[in-house]
């Protein structure tokens, strides 16, 4: 009686082929991660110009574009915009030097607490009344060019 050839696998073929995997793995997932680090910024970046057009609002409605205090608080008392679609940034408006609200700097700075706190890169965003976008990292290096794409 002929038992015929066993079917399967050996083990040196299996741990081939868990190696490869393994492999694999370890390069896909950092550049998976890098990824979803650079799509999160939109929330920053639609934030920032979603408060941009907001402040235009109110300003025609008021003569002065709104403060910090003023973010949250419905229209026409102020902006109505409480913080970003998934709260993976915090916003903020600092008003122009000279004390009037006649200008403004609004920033998006990571939240330390949410899944961009490691995009060490594009920290903090920021635009103003006149429609100038800067970025830098946490270190305060700026990488506007990277950041505002």
């Amino acid at each position: 009686m002929n038992m015929g050839k066993n079917r399967g696998f050996s083990l040196i073929e299996l741990l081939i082929v868990m190696v490869v995997l393994s492999i694999i793995l370890g390069l896909a997932v950092p550049g998976y991660r890098q990824f979803m680090m650079r799509a999160n910024r939109a929330d920053a970046t639609t934030a920032l110009l979603r408060l941009q057009a907001a402040q235009e609002r109110f300003y025609i409605q008021n003569g002065t574009y709104a403060s910090n205090a003023q973010m949250a608080a419905a229209p026409p008392a102020g902006l109505g915009i409480t913080g970003t679609e998934r709260n993976y940034y915090n916003l903020g408006i600092q008003p122009a030097a000279g004390g009037l609200v006649v200008g403004y700097t609004a920033t998006a700075t990571v939240n330390a607490a949410e899944a961009q706190k490691d995009d060490t890169d594009c920290w903090v965003f920021a635009t103003s009344e006149s429609g100038q976008h800067t970025a830098v990292t946490n270190g305060g290096s700026d990488m506007t060019d990277k950041c505002w794409r």
